[in-house]
């Protein structure tokens, strides 16, 4: 972060100087806030800026003498504390409002920000790693996307700092509106409408209302990357003023990819074509579905200046930034896991199979899935499907994690061509139980499902074993 005195930290916020501040004598230098804005009173430093949230189960205020003790220049809070404090009506907006002051001071910072259904994550690690090649990039860790995690990472931005890659999600309309209000986007990708969290959009269409707002927020001068081959996310030109570069496999996507395949491993290989010329690119991420997330990324490289050869290089050399998105790891005695367990739609869990089924060509296979959850009304029929396309991939066996997720079970038995097994568990305990005594050297066994259900435990079980936290659930 910039170098800001309490004072002007409380200009930008609205708020009041209480505590040492308040006494302080005309002549004393003024505090200034030197080092991080933190929300955790243990990853308080000299000069931190700690901002104290009240939580379900603790209030951030009762950790306020443990980031002074640390050396913290100052608390965001709501009440005055017992040293120098910026006090607001309300910590949570009080925070977009710092961000949103301090981008503003930094002219030369052009926001890259994402959204969509699925993929948001691993586009923006994607956009970071290529990026980084036209100038000084900082983007989030993991899925830092809501009202607090995207203005602690805004607020990471410094004088050196050219590019800022953003992930924005939204649980309703008006959330994406509300996060670019924080840091307007210069480049604004859509990637998708899905299904995900459809229980509490309504529809599709009603997604598509929400995710549109990216669009909306680019203005003129700067470019909307939209998806060519989303009919919902193509017709959002018609709502941004922005100059629209549209990405996809679709032969009149802006950019797009050619004579694409997968390696026995999985891993796509295509050739990235954009209207400057067209490059090799060899991906380290494994499925189909990751080539929609590159072409995304590299039409955000293009925007960045980025020529069709150094964006395709970036793309190939690529790693995953964040956890449990398709990690693939073989175990010592032949196993492979694919920890797949971040989330999980239908649309992800059906690409991620997919996956599995190319993986495993000679080999047996097994997908391990619990619940995906905030479907709504349609939840029990979306669950079938996924059982009816694991039995239609003809997959060794699945398990079925939970009692949410039992309609897959019920529909992998509709499939009647389909000799597999099917087991189902209450909790990730007894799932690791179910797989002990069923693999075997050389078999491929995916790992997915919605955060509520805690599924990368039973990836960590069959990785590492021994005794995971919070086994039953």
């Amino acid at each position: 972060m910039i170098p800001l005195p309490l004072s002007e930290v409380a200009k930008l916020t609205g708020g009041t100087l209480a505590g040492a501040t308040a006494a302080s004598a005309p002549g004393d230098p003024p505090i200034t806030v030197t080092g991080p804005v933190v929300i955790d009173s243990r990853l308080a430093g000299p000069g931190a800026l700690f901002a104290a949230f009240r939580g379900e189960r603790v209030d951030g205020h009762d950790f306020a003498a443990a980031a002074f003790a640390a050396g913290a220049a100052g608390v965001l809070a709501e009440r005055p504390l017992n040293g120098p404090t910026v006090v607001v009506d309300d910590v949570q907006r009080a925070l977009g409002l710092l961000a949103r002051g301090v981008l503003e001071r930094l002219p030369d910072v052009t926001v890259i920000a994402v959204t969509g259904s699925a993929g948001k994550t691993s586009t923006k690690d994607l956009i970071a790693q290529i990026v980084e090649h036209a100038g000084p990039t900082i983007a989030p860790p993991g899925s830092f996307n809501n009202e607090i995690g995207l203005p602690l990472t805004v607020l990471r931005a410094d004088e050196s700092t050219r590019y800022l890659v953003l992930e924005m999600g939204a649980r309703g309309v008006g959330h994406i509106s509300y996060l670019t209000g924080i840091a307007p986007p210069g480049v604004g990708v859509v990637l998708n409408v899905g299904s995900a969290h459809i229980g509490e959009f309504g529809s599709r269409e009603g997604i598509a209302a929400a995710k549109g707002e990216m669009a909306e927020a680019v203005p003129a001068g700067g470019t909307a990357i939209l998806n060519a081959d989303d009919p919902l996310v193509h017709a959002m030109a018609a709502r941004t003023e922005a100059g629209v570069v549209t990405f996809g496999r679709a032969a009149e996507a802006t950019v797009r990819a050619e004579d694409e395949w997968l390696d026995e491993a999985g891993r796509p290989r295509f050739s990235l074509v954009t209207p400057e010329g067209t490059a090799p690119v060899e991906l380290c991420l494994h499925g189909s579905h990751a080539v929609a997330n590159a072409l995304a990324a590299a039409a955000a490289g293009r925007a960045a200046g980025l020529p069709a050869d150094v964006v395709a290089g970036a793309l190939s050399r690529a790693r995953p930034a964040s956890r449990w998105r398709m990690e693939v790891t073989e175990r010592a005695d032949g196993v492979t896991i694919v920890n797949d367990a971040y989330n999980a739609n239908p649309e992800s869990t059906r690409a991620a199979v997919d996956v599995l089924t190319h993986m495993a060509k000679g080999r047996r296979a097994f997908a391990v899935l619990g619940e995906m959850a905030e479907l709504g009304s349609g939840s029990v029929a979306e669950h079938a499907k996924i059982g009816q396309h694991v039995a239609r991939s003809g997959i060794a066996g699945l398990v079925v994690v939970g009692a949410n997720a039992a309609p897959m079970a019920q529909g992998a038995g509709q499939v009647a061509s389909w000799t597999g097994e099917c087991v189902q568990v209450d909790d990730v305990g007894a799932a690791v139980t179910a797989l002990s005594g069923r693999l075997r050297p050389r078999d491929v066994v995916l790992v997915k499902g919605s955060r509520v259900a805690g599924m990368e435990r039973i990836a960590e079980r069959l990785l590492h074993g021994g005794p995971a936290e919070g086994d039953r659930t």
